[in-house]
């Protein structure tokens, strides 16, 4: 069964039209790097990003972030947007009014992470209308404070589609640390995604994220027994290609995650050929030590006013007409 699944992910990349129909829904999603307001939480330690703290940000330094990343946006251009590393809502307006192209509803929740970083998710309401959301809260098995899971519930076309939008614990304090807590987090899914199956058979879920693994890394995996599959792992190893870049190498750490339902007998269905990385040279740094590593926006405290370093990834669903 695997393999079948892979023939028909080269499918997407070797065969039918990439053209998109105005109608389709482009679904997206972004790792904006660290996105904080100016004022220093004392519940949160934020306190770098803050005003007068260790990056010196001012406020010209703050609407170049916003900037930039609603540069990011207008590139994307997708109806249904996840994010992560975003510090509250007021940032999200902040970004949804300097991304004047489109007008974002927006869904959020503080989650209890210590650093203060949330996911949220982006829609347009003309083409996604929502039935309901909440934060998944994320205890990692323990005590821990991090990043809670968003999930949502929408209608596309009369259609319901369930998307979870992810964060995962990242290998910051040791990678032999962070796996159990990525296992914890994907058995939390996997939980809420066995419900939603209990009360629709056939129900068709999207993954949306930063999952701090590879598509063929093992708590990845463990969403395959579930009847899932990254839209990424075809990409595996074709040079020069992948989300996130570190110390030389190329990982897919940002991917699209769907399960058979979206593309088998289903109501909805992801177009061929339309998983994209958005990978314009601007969003890679061009010389230098760095060359080819996404061209972010802080070097530890040292501004390099680029973008972030995630690149930002997309795909088109299409209502099935039967």
């Amino acid at each position: 069964m695997k393999k079948n699944w892979i023939i028909f992910l080269c499918l997407i990349y070797t065969s039918f039209s990439n053209q998109r129909n105005d109608s389709d829904l482009s679904i997206g999603f972004w790792n904006v790097e660290n996105l904080f307001d100016l004022e220093n939480d004392p519940d949160k330690r934020d306190d770098e990003f803050s005003l007068n703290g260790r990056k010196r940000v001012t406020k010209e330094i703050y609407d170049l972030k916003i900037k930039n990343s609603a540069e990011v946006l207008y590139d994307l251009n997708v109806d249904v947007l996840g994010l992560c590393e975003v510090e509250n809502r007021k940032v999200l307006n902040d970004l949804n009014n300097s991304y004047r192209s489109r007008n974002y509803s927006i869904i959020h929740y503080d989650s209890p992470d210590e650093r203060g970083i949330d996911n949220a998710l982006l829609y347009d309401k003309d083409k996604f209308s929502i039935i309901t959301s909440k934060p998944i809260k994320n205890n990692l098995g323990r005590d821990d404070k991090t990043r809670d899971i968003l999930y949502v519930k929408g209608l596309y076309k009369n259609s319901a589609l369930h998307i979870f939008v992810n964060h995962w614990p990242s290998n910051y304090g040791g990678k032999e640390l962070a796996i159990p807590k990525r296992k914890s987090t994907a058995l939390l899914i996997m939980q809420q995604i066995s419900e939603i199956q209990k009360n629709e058979n056939n129900a068709e879920i999207i993954l949306l994220g930063d999952f701090n693994e590879d598509p063929t890394d093992e708590n990845v995996t463990l969403l395959y027994d579930l009847g899932f599959i990254s839209l990424m792992e075809p990409m595996i190893g074709i040079p020069k290609t992948g989300t996130y870049l570190y110390r030389g190498k190329d990982y897919f750490y940002d991917q699209i995650i769907i399960n058979k339902a979206l593309n088998e007998d289903g109501n909805l269905k992801v177009i061929n050929k339309s998983i994209y990385i958005l990978d314009l040279p601007k969003y890679r740094q061009q010389e230098g030590k760095y060359k080819r590593y996404p061209y972010r926006f802080w070097a530890g405290n040292r501004l390099l006013g680029g973008y972030s370093d995630h690149l930002a990834i997309k795909i088109n669903v299409r209502k099935v007409t039967k």
